[in-house]
């Protein structure tokens, strides 16, 4: 099961766990209402899993390919990771299953408050379109993933501010509903 909760506010090493004192955790229904949804798969067998073939079709995710993040797989792996952890937003969802290794995710609260989302071999999970967030391994420095896209990948991350994006008021406006 994920595990995500608040971060603290130190600038020490953005691999370590950054939990608030006292801890703050964070549940699956409060990720649910920022749009953030997770699943539990069988990583061992992602081929052929049919629940990850079933998610797949409902959410129309057509296009994939496999990303392993390490110093030693990935070229410019220094930058890449500098650009990860840079706060961004996607107009498209970011859809992520973590075959191998383990990361966090960062999400923004309605309070502009960091959430760290920790994620490992079998957890998959949906960024929305529109949210402020970013991603970074953890200290084993490894992750292997699948990236899944609703038609063709659109890799383009707009840094913060990009309030002006429609995909962000739309977020925006969709965080607002929800609290109706």
């Amino acid at each position: 099961m994920v595990e995500a909760w608040y971060m603290d506010e130190s600038g020490e090493d953005q691999r370590a766990p950054h939990r608030q004192e006292p801890h703050r955790p964070v549940s699956l229904e409060q990720l649910r209402r920022l749009g953030v949804f997770y699943w539990k798969l069988d990583a061992d067998n992602y081929e052929t899993d049919p629940d990850l073939a079933r998610i797949r079709k409902e959410k129309n995710y057509s296009w994939m390919d496999i990303i392993m993040i390490h110093k030693d797989k990935m070229p410019d792996y220094q930058d890449k990771i500098k650009i990860f952890y840079e706060e961004h937003l996607h107009l498209d969802d970011e859809i992520r299953y973590i075959l191998e290794g383990s990361g966090y995710f960062d999400v923004r609260d309605k309070g502009d408050k960091w959430i760290r989302i920790f994620t490992e071999k079998g957890d998959m999970i949906t960024i929305p379109a529109g949210i402020y967030h970013r991603f970074t391994l953890d200290e084993n420095n490894y992750v292997k993933a699948m990236r899944l896209f609703a038609g063709e990948p659109v890799w383009t991350a707009y840094n913060r501010p990009a309030d002006h994006f429609p995909a962000r008021r739309q977020y925006i406006q969709s965080l607002a509903q929800a609290a109706q």
